[in-house]
């Protein structure tokens, strides 16, 4: 942060707060793509989609997986409300697979299925992103 500008990031979940940060930008997955968000941004209300959240702290870039939920950015404050919120450090391999065997219990062509099923498939993606 060398220009001493930030923003406090905050990410909740319905069990916790995942996370609490100053960092001087982030980027959340917004439903329709990436959106960054710098200090001194216009207020903000967006629909989250599935993708990785990622910010910088202490020189290093930081990245979490979001499953949708909603964003408020106001007065350099950056909230993500979200349904499910897993760091980079603590995507496993069993979490990977525990989600393919959800993916593997999604039978069926009615539209809610084939949504989550796509949702299932995105949270794979961004998993296996992660890891890497």
């Amino acid at each position: 942060m060398a220009n001493g500008k930030s923003i406090h990031l905050v990410v909740i979940t319905p069990e916790r707060q995942v996370l609490e940060a100053q960092t001087a930008s982030a980027v959340i997955p917004a439903h329709d793509g990436e959106l960054g968000v710098l200090s001194q941004r216009a207020p903000l209300m967006c629909e989250l989609g599935v993708g990785q959240l990622r910010y910088e702290l202490d020189g290093r870039t930081h990245r979490v997986l979001i499953d949708g939920g909603f964003a408020q950015v106001h007065n350099d404050e950056l909230t993500v409300l979200t349904n499910r919120a897993i760091p980079s450090d603590a995507v496993t391999d069993d979490l990977i697979a525990a989600e393919r065997t959800v993916l593997d219990g999604l039978t069926g062509t009615d539209p809610d299925t084939l949504e989550a099923q796509r949702r299932c498939r995105q949270r794979l993606s961004v998993m296996s992103a992660l890891r890497n």
